[in-house]
């Protein structure tokens, strides 16, 4: 249980870094005297020119990654399912108490076992997708910045 909270820890500080990059808007300074409403249209074609060049559009609802809290109950699930095997085999034997017993044992740690690594299959693909999201918000970022540079603004 303290292993499995344990995991979710890096996981949680990569959210908070990540909300905290979503919201880093790049700032943008008239260096030639630019107009406000010029400065608008500017950023509105640049916006537009960034998405053509990097297929992301921050505007756009992003659908967030998949954030699925870990599953339980794979032993408890395969502890059944060794029961009733064992209960066979236990049938076959003259012991189907003895061999529910065993079976349950058994499944009860091949079930758990095998959920734990569906749950680590899980996380690895959360955090890929999170790391996705923050590269094609960067990318977009460096196109706009590219742009606005060229008509004149600095961009920090």
């Amino acid at each position: 249980m303290k292993r499995t909270a344990l995991r979710f820890i890096p996981v949680l500080i990569v959210f908070l870094f990540v909300g905290f990059a979503l919201a880093q808007d790049p700032i943008i300074y008239p260096a030639k005297g630019q107009s406000p409403d010029q400065q608008k249209q500017d950023e509105f074609e640049c916006h537009q020119w960034a998405v053509n060049q990097t297929g992301f559009d921050p505007t756009k609802a992003q659908s967030p990654p998949t954030q699925q809290a870990p599953q339980r109950g794979g032993a408890v699930r395969g502890a059944a399912g060794g029961a009733l095997v064992g209960l066979g085999v236990g049938a076959i034997t003259g012991n189907t108490g003895k061999g529910a017993a065993i079976g349950a044992g058994a499944g009860a740690l091949a079930g758990g076992a095998a959920q734990a690594g569906r749950n680590q299959q899980r996380e690895a693909g959360n955090q890929q997708a999170q790391a996705n999201q923050t590269a094609n918000i960067q990318q977009y970022n460096r196109a706009k910045a590219v742009c606005m540079e060229g008509r004149g603004y600095t961009v920090k």
